[in-house]
């Protein structure tokens, strides 16, 4: 499985060309937060020594959030005091209460200041129900307390897809203070899940400036996920400017940008290392088969040429005379690119009988087949429409095939149920019950309470557990309708209600050990010859996140066990995120009529139609068309670069979990 970053930092060095600030990329995003604990540790613990106060920038949001954990754990287990600590958070909604289950308030309180022996009064967070006519003057206040605590030592920062830093949108200024701001309407879309629907999310908040951020001695901004990297390469690699905040800080002597490897992704370092040296890339490892695949693809898409019709000319006019120098010249290595994308291309990815292996690299092998077929087959999918909307056509023809398979939804989905239609289904069960004449009052108490509770529920308000059944058991039965409809069996769809997801909330309880042991029991039962988890990491929730950690850790475990030694496991994109043609294992080709049985399988999921409750930031597409689109683009580009041209392809990266230091693409 091909990796963007090592488990080691990449250190900011050849590419200093480019890149005008330093850069870190680990291997996973805890790897980073880590680091990031420990360097904020050791300055609490060199100014303790010192007598002195250390003062802490701090922010919100799902970055920090491992950061906050681990600063937690050094208290509790290694005994990292506080006392010494004045903190300054970066920013709050305006208007907010405190106590609002949005407010960054309540977010610092829950995920450190409630953990920690911090004196109450030295954790600083703007206020947001200060009246406006005094907002100037709160701000200005603040600004002077940074000042008389010293100024801020240690200022850590997420990056919006706007590229604000704090809530500095396009159009702050170098020198902008702490101030009332009116958010971006991104902004805004990407805090929609935060609030259940856009049109609750806040149109203003209280932020500390740029020129605020700028004056701390040291800043270490921090992104993770593939969704973050098109705006880190802008930030990192492109003009200073006002429009991308983040850029102001390759000014900051004490600033530096903390990447995991699918936040890396778009810095030309990872994306075409070639174009950073003068030698043509002769300084890089060309006998990496992975590096001359991704150059090769690269260099066809900037040339526009399918991969077959490349010549010497165009690898040397492109940066890549050291490849062509290490290879011996275009026609050798085009056909050998060439022939290693075509042997990703499978109709069976479970295997066939007489060739019942897929093997990475080669494709069908019959020689180095395994002797049984069909196989048994588990389809892990984090919210009960991933399964369809990101491989419904392999998951059909693995059912088609007549492979064993099963499907496992891991949480309920059952926030991202609008109210109305929570209410329609209580209506229907009271209806139901009267037309089968049976004894309704209990029907009829449950509709009125839930009618009553959505009626007056205030935006942002976490559903009763009644309404929260409703909404699970609708997404159960749209998940089974789906499967059903695929061609999975009634007795292998299988329902986790992975405990950390049952809040309620967008935000969930950390992964535990029960999450685990539920993942680990299933695995135990259902001894599968593939595993098919959700390896895209951008899922705004976060979900799809935890939904891999729970299952790396269970594979893991479980891995030395006899039923295990056959064991594959492939990773599926497609709701937020697809693989690139560099990076794809096993392609799976759809013909029209696969792609339209794939369509009629989403469609199953009726309240995710038309209008889903949280589609994620930007993207107005239902997730069928953006499915479609994803997979008829990964087929386009198949055909640009000299394949068989398909209706469509879904994309699959295999994980290793054998490899001790392999762990999925983008690391978790």
């Amino acid at each position: 499985m091909t990796q963007q970053a090592s488990a080691s930092i990449h250190e900011w060095t050849t590419s200093r060309e480019l890149e005008r600030a330093p850069v870190l990329v680990y291997g996973s995003s805890s790897d980073a937060s880590k680091a990031i604990a420990g360097e904020i540790a050791d300055l609490i613990r060199s100014k303790a020594e010192a007598g002195e106060k250390a003062v802490l920038g701090l922010a919100t949001g799902s970055t920090p959030q491992a950061v906050y954990d681990e600063l937690v754990r050094l208290h509790r287990e290694e005994g990292l005091s506080f006392a010494n600590v004045v903190s300054f958070n970066l920013d709050e909604y305006w208007p907010m209460t405190p106590d609002s289950l949005q407010s960054y308030r309540r977010f610092m309180n829950e995920y450190l200041f409630d953990h920690i022996d911090i004196d109450p009064a030295n954790a600083h967070v703007p206020d947001g129900e200060i009246p406006v006519d005094e907002i100037g003057a709160y701000c200005a206040a603040y600004e002077q307390k940074i000042r008389d605590a010293g100024g801020i030592d240690y200022q850590i920062l997420g990056i919006g897809r706007t590229g604000h830093i704090g809530f500095n949108e396009p159009g702050s200024g170098r020198d902008s203070r702490t101030r009332l701001i009116t958010l971006d309407r991104v902004t805004r879309m990407d805090a929609a899940s935060d609030f259940f629907g856009e049109w609750n999310v806040p149109r203003q908040a209280i932020t500390m400036g740029v020129g605020t951020i700028m004056d701390a001695k040291r800043v270490a901004l921090m992104a993770f996920g593939e969704h973050k990297a098109p705006v880190i390469r802008k930030a990192v690699e492109g003009e200073i400017t006002s429009t991308i905040a983040a850029s102001f800080l390759q000014q900051h002597p004490g600033a530096k940008f903390v990447l995991d490897g699918a936040a890396a992704a778009e810095l030309t370092r990872f994306r075409a290392p070639w174009l950073l040296g003068h030698d043509g890339g002769a300084e890089l490892d060309w006998s990496d088969e992975r590096l001359v695949k991704k150059a090769v693809i690269w260099l066809a898409r900037e040339t526009g040429r399918p991969i077959l019709k490349l010549t010497n000319e165009d690898y040397n006019e492109n940066g890549l005379q050291g490849l062509l120098s290490a290879k011996g010249g275009a026609y050798e290595t085009n056909i050998a690119v060439f022939k290693s994308l075509q042997r990703t291309i499978t109709g069976w990815p479970a295997g066939k009988p007489g060739r019942p292996k897929f093997v990475v690299g080669k494709g069908v092998d019959a020689s180095n087949g395994e002797d049984f077929f069909p196989k048994r087959v588990l389809v892990f999918s984090p919210h009960p429409d991933d399964d369809v909307i990101s491989m419904g056509g392999t998951f059909i023809r693995l059912c088609d095939q007549g492979h064993e398979v099963h499907t496992a939804y891991q949480t309920s989905g059952n926030i991202a149920v609008f109210d109305d239609e929570a209410e329609r289904h209580a209506d229907f069960v009271q209806e139901f019950c009267r037309a089968m004449d049976i004894a309704a009052d209990e029907a009829d108490k449950l509709a009125a309470e839930v009618q009553a509770f959505i009626r007056n529920k205030a935006p942002g308000q976490v559903d009763s557990p009644e309404v929260q059944s409703i909404k699970g058991l609708i997404r159960r039965t749209e998940a089974r309708a789906a499967a059903r409809y695929s061609g999975v069996a009634l007795d292998r769809i299988h329902f986790l209600d992975m405990p950390f997801y049952e809040t309620g909330k967008v935000k969930k309880k950390p992964l535990g050990e029960e999450d685990i042991r539920i993942t680990m029991n299933l695995l135990g039962e259902v001894r599968p010859h593939q595993i098919y988890a959700a390896g895209d990491l951008s899922d705004p929730h976060g979900t799809h996140r935890v939904c891999l950690a729970a299952i790396m850790e269970a594979v893991d475990r479980l891995k030395d066990r006899d039923w295990m030694k056959d064991t594959e496991v492939w990773l599926y994109r497609g709701a937020w995120q697809e693989w690139g043609p560099e990076e794809i294992e096993m392609a799976v080709p759809l013909a029209p009529q696969e792609v339209a049985r794939k369509r009629q399988a989403i469609f199953k999921h009726e309240s995710q139609k038309d209008s889903a409750l949280f589609p994620g930031p930007t993207d107005t597409r239902e997730f069928w068309q953006r499915a479609e689109d994803r997979n008829r683009e990964t087929a386009e580009i198949y055909d640009a670069l000299g394949l068989p041209e398909y209706q469509a392809i879904e994309g699959f990266v295999s994980w290793d979990y054998r490899e001790k230091n392999e762990s999925p693409k983008g690391g978790v």
